[in-house]
């Protein structure tokens, strides 16, 4: 038996939408299988949309369910086949189990995978003492990196990476690039643009406490919408020009409804965060030649990528760990934006 966090049903209330549970620990079905003792799993926002049942209609949810998509920590037992890791290493987890043999799968897509199974939404996470996932997912982690500390990239992480790498094809030196919302996602965004282009890098967010975070991690200039005019700071900022590329951590209406105003012509509204609308009038679009673009978790490949990041010290995580017996403690201070950077639980 192991502990676990589960959702059984769907409700707003967040101080108390998952319960601590005793179920069966997972066993080694197939040859393919990885068993993790999990020692870092990150609590993403989409946990608190995951509670609220939000994603019901897009992906098929047996209820109860055992949360948490950003896992990383020990291998503890394999299946036969596996030979990329072995019992005693440490690995960070992609948080999506795929087929291998689809033609998504076969062009690298890991997101797009026909027979996908994603730990935390459509099958039991990491929020737990133990997680079951394949050798596919599993990837062996840099020695003296701690699990704990890297989970939150195993989403958080790779979708902010996704984003930023969609981006930097769109940067030149001296171009503006806008980075609203410098949480839990936007401070890694913001850390993975500096590393990879040379634009000038404006951040947007209500906090002071995110404005500093943002300065101390390289972006150029901060802006508090609360009190200052975004577009009309954007515009001085880029001499008129507009933000070739804006990346969105908050997807909420105030935020998606700034990109005619902000956006160069022909740059890109990347929408990462969710929960919003977009309700620009079409012309907007043509007159601009502006595109908003979505975005979901990224490859394997790009994790690989993302951990070679980090191993280098181009990018660092702001975390504070918590128990598992205070996950709906932790997802309350989330609902009321109590938690800078990412919060961490270690079962």
């Amino acid at each position: 038996m192991m502990r676990a966090a589960r959702l059984h049903e769907y409700t707003h209330d967040m101080s108390d939408g998952l319960s601590i549970d005793d179920v069966d620990a997972p066993q080694v079905a197939s040859g393919d299988d990885v068993i993790v003792e999990v020692e870092g799993a990150g609590w993403c926002q989409t946990d608190n949309h995951i509670i609220e049942g939000m994603w019901e209609q897009y992906v098929p949810q047996d209820l109860p369910m055992t949360l948490g998509h950003e896992n990383a920590g020990t291998v503890i037992e394999t299946g036969d086949d596996v030979d990329i890791v072995s019992a005693g290493d440490q690995v960070i987890c992609h948080p999506v189990q795929t087929c291998g043999t689809c033609r998504p799968c076969r062009q690298g897509e890991t997101m797009y995978c026909e027979n996908d199974a994603f730990n935390g939404l459509t099958t039991d996470g990491g929020f737990a003492d133990q997680l079951l996932t394949g050798d596919r997912s599993v990837i062996p982690l840099p020695e003296g990196v701690d699990p704990a500390d890297i989970a939150p990239h195993a989403d958080a992480g790779i979708t902010a990476y996704h984003a930023a790498k969609k981006a930097v094809n769109g940067l030149n030196p001296g171009d503006t690039a806008v980075v609203i919302g410098i949480g839990g996602l936007g401070h890694i965004g913001l850390q993975c643009l500096d590393a990879m282009c040379a634009a000038d890098l404006v951040a947007v967010d209500i906090k002071q406490s995110a404005r500093d975070l943002a300065d101390d991690l390289g972006a150029h200039y901060t802006i508090d919408p609360e009190s200052e005019d975004v577009a009309s700071e954007v515009e001085a900022i880029s001499d008129g020009v507009g933000a070739a590329q804006v990346l969105d951590f908050v997807g909420a209406d105030e935020t998606t409804a700034l990109a005619p105003d902000i956006c160069a012509a022909g740059g890109d509204h990347h929408i990462i965060g969710y929960g919003g609308h977009i309700h620009e009038p079409a012309q907007a679009l043509v007159n601009g030649e502006f595109a908003y673009q979505g975005n979901i978790v990224g490859q394997y490949t790009e994790l690989q990528e993302l951990v070679a990041l980090v191993d280098r010290g181009a990018v660092d995580l702001h975390t504070t760990q918590y128990d598992l017996g205070d996950v709906n403690t932790v997802a309350q201070m989330l609902e009321d934006r109590e938690i800078d950077g990412r919060a961490v639980i270690t079962p």
